[in-house]
């Protein structure tokens, strides 16, 4: 492991004083000149002072055009995981100690919308490939401006950076049977933007009783009313289901990871989803230095989800809405932008559990009404001094109220407040030299348990459960070099957790959550990109070595269960390293290939860190064609592989697991190709 990075390593820095003429302008220099509007900055990334992952258009198209996760998974402090097709965990910072499956702890915005519900959970797999163009991904507390959350903050953007009218079709075939489609359209001008959109994927999947089925429609339309009014709207509808073959223990997944859990197809395990999301973003310019944006929102789940123990059916409605003024002015040298708000989400959940009679609901267990409301108001100061010093201040306050009602089997209600989260973050920058800035802040979490976590599978009620707070301190370095050939980022923190929510499974295999206590969460986050070619005047037009490098001290501080000390031990689910490397490499012809390598270190699966999943390494590689036929029409046709190397691991394990079963295998070596077609209009 330490022989290969540094092999890479040296790859990366071999000659890089001999660059001199101007930077090729392709994917790898977006990166550092990105504007981020996280935290309301609408900075440049190399001048953000926080640990921000960007991703955009170019690093999601290096793969296979179907999933968020390797784009994700290229980036420091981010792991996200996928149990089965469709079933996906987002790591970021130690984060999946509290999602079996889903998405929780972090805060989701699509579009501006709220994705979050206020419950705390996010159904991210209702989005397809094709629904996002960037993402923004905020590591550590972001409370002072996205509410509650001790996790971090996931900004999604599906608008193109430059807008042209067409049409564009594309289609994708792998192994297991793995379709994808999709369509759409770009209709209007600049000024006046309507999208039209539908995919479509499936997939047998690599092990027994995986297949998936997902179909996503959308519109987008973006208008300006005037030289003072914006307005955007959005709607989606998902229908999407997926099987669930449950975990394995170490003798099956070693004996045969391609079986699903014993009883999963005779129980007909599969999570069935319907969601419907619709919102609308008004932007509001009173004059030069103050605008305001206010965004309303309404949408509603359908969830059936046949399991292992029991039969669950969840309806859950829920609106809200988030409006942000910021205002803008100088006193001489000195730039100041205050920022402040609110946003408020109220819920309208209902579950029922039945038995599950081999896949279909019988005798009814429980029902509960679930009603929730979340708020925060949050205040933002940045200020610019001369001398190219920043300074960013901010705080918000945050309530969650749950009322729970058990309707049946006997009737009762329960009533839960966690308020006075006060969240506040500061961060201090500085350019010692205009190709280096350096940066420290301090951010406090406050994260109250979401509504599955405190009904969870197995129907009792926690509101024992108290909300978890944390401060996190951070420092960084942003640099380029080499007329922006060469960008390096690289930041530490040590994040102290009190109260953390961790994850439990009785006998049954049901999950239920518990406080462990306090945890101390040490970090290293590192990256590099760097322009192997000073200009594009020859065959290759574009040559990019890359590596990203996340190093994890996360352990118990004071935590006993029962009578055991597990104080000390490595908190499971997180690697204490993960390395990512890749080459990029495009031609004059339009021939391009993207080539990636990634290793984790071994990952501890339960509290007391006496089962551990193997470390591993996996390689893949996308090679294709990109042409223009004539002015209007132009083609990317591509095919690539996964896992080369045809190693044998778990992508999403099951922590704390009953039976022994924390083994989710990933495919072996699996293949695709496709094509995308782009026709021009107006033009």
């Amino acid at each position: 492991m330490k022989h290969t990075l540094l092999i890479l390593l040296t790859i990366m820095m071999v000659n890089p004083l001999q660059a001199q003429d101007t930077p090729s302008k392709d994917s790898a220099d977006t990166l550092q000149s990105v504007t981020i509007k996280a935290y309301e900055q609408n900075r440049q990334l190399k001048e953000v002072s926080g640990a921000i992952n960007y991703i955009g258009k170019a690093q999601l198209e290096r793969f296979n055009n179907t999933s968020l996760l390797p784009a994700l998974n290229t980036t420091p402090g981010v792991h996200m995981e996928e149990r089965s097709p469709g079933s996906f965990r987002l790591n970021v910072r130690g984060s999946t100690l509290r999602s079996p499956f889903g998405v929780r702890n972090i805060k989701v915005y699509w579009n501006g919308i709220p994705f979050t519900d206020p419950g705390g959970n996010t159904y991210l797999n209702m989005l397809s490939y094709y629904n996002v163009n960037s993402l923004e991904v905020i590591k550590g507390p972001a409370g002072s401006l996205y509410g509650a959350g001790t996790g971090g903050a996931l900004l999604i953007n599906s608008q193109p950076e430059t807008w042209t009218q067409g049409v564009d079709a594309s289609y994708l075939y792998g192994s297991y049977n793995l379709h994808n489609l999709n369509a759409q359209v770009r209709l209007g001008s600049e000024e006046r933007r309507n999208v039209f959109a539908f995919s479509h994927q499936s997939s047998n999947g690599y092990r027994v009783h995986t297949n998936m089925d997902r179909k996503v429609a959308t519109w987008e339309t973006q208008m300006k009313v005037n030289d003072k009014q914006q307005i955007q709207a959005s709607v989606l509808y998902s229908d999407f289901w997926y099987q669930t073959p449950g975990g394995l223990t170490k003798a099956e997944f070693a004996n045969n990871p391609r079986a699903s859990r014993p009883n999963a197809e005779a129980l007909n395990a599969t999570i069935y989803t319907k969601n419907f999301l619709t919102g609308i973003t008004h932007t509001y310019r009173f004059n030069d230095r103050i605008t305001n944006t206010t965004t309303l929102y309404g949408a509603f789940s359908i969830i059936n989800n046949p399991t292992f123990r029991n039969y669950e059916k969840r309806t859950e409605p829920h609106l809200g809405g988030r409006t942000v003024f910021n205002w803008n002015t100088a006193i001489q040298a000195t730039q100041l932008n205050i920022t402040w708000g609110g946003e408020i989400q109220r819920g309208f959940f209902n579950t029922k559990t039945f038995q599950n009679k081999q896949g279909y609901p019988d005798s009814l267990q429980t029902d509960d009404d679930l009603g929730s409301i979340t708020s925060t108001v949050f205040a933002q100061a940045a200020i610019r001094f001369p001398g190219d010093w920043n300074i960013d201040a901010g705080t918000s306050l945050n309530r969650l109220a749950v009322n729970i009602t058990r309707l049946f089997p006997a009737r009762a209600h329960v009533k839960k407040i966690y308020h006075n989260g006060l969240a506040p973050r500061i961060a201090v920058s500085k350019k010692i030299i205009p190709q280096l800035l350096l940066y420290a802040s301090v951010a406090k979490g406050f994260s109250p348990p979401t509504t599955q976590e405190i009904l969870p599978s197995t129907s009792v009620i926690s509101t024992s459960l108290n909300a978890e707070e944390g401060v996190n301190y951070e420092a960084g370095v942003k640099s380029s070099w080499l007329q922006q050939r060469l960008y390096v980022e690289v930041n530490a923190f040590y994040y102290r957790l009190q109260n953390a929510i961790v994850l439990r499974r009785d006998a049954s295999n049901a999950d239920y959550f518990i406080n462990a206590g306090s945890t101390k969460q040490r970090g290293l986050e590192s990256q590099a990109s760097y322009q192997l070619l000073p200009n594009r005047k020859g065959f290759i037009t574009a040559a990019r070595l890359w590596i990203s490098h996340t190093w994890s001290r996360f352990r118990y501080d004071e935590f006993k269960q029962g009578t055991t000390d597990l104080s000390g031990k490595q908190l499971p689910s997180v690697a204490p390293h993960i390395v990512t490397g890749g080459l990029d490499l495009a031609t004059r012809p339009g021939l391009y290939t993207n080539l990636t390598w990634y290793y984790s270190d071994p990952i501890p699966l339960d509290d007391a860190n006496t089962v551990i999943a193997s470390s591993y390494q996996l390689f893949g590689g996308r090679i294709g064609w990109r042409a223009r036929f004539t002015k209007k029409i132009g083609a990317d046709i591509f095919a690539g592989a996964d896992n080369l190397f045809n190693v044998r691991y778990s992508l999403g394990n099951d922590i704390n697991a009953a039976a022994g079963r924390y083994f989710n295998p990933a495919a072996g070596t699996n293949y695709f190709g496709g094509v995308t077609l782009k026709y021009a209009l107006g033009q």
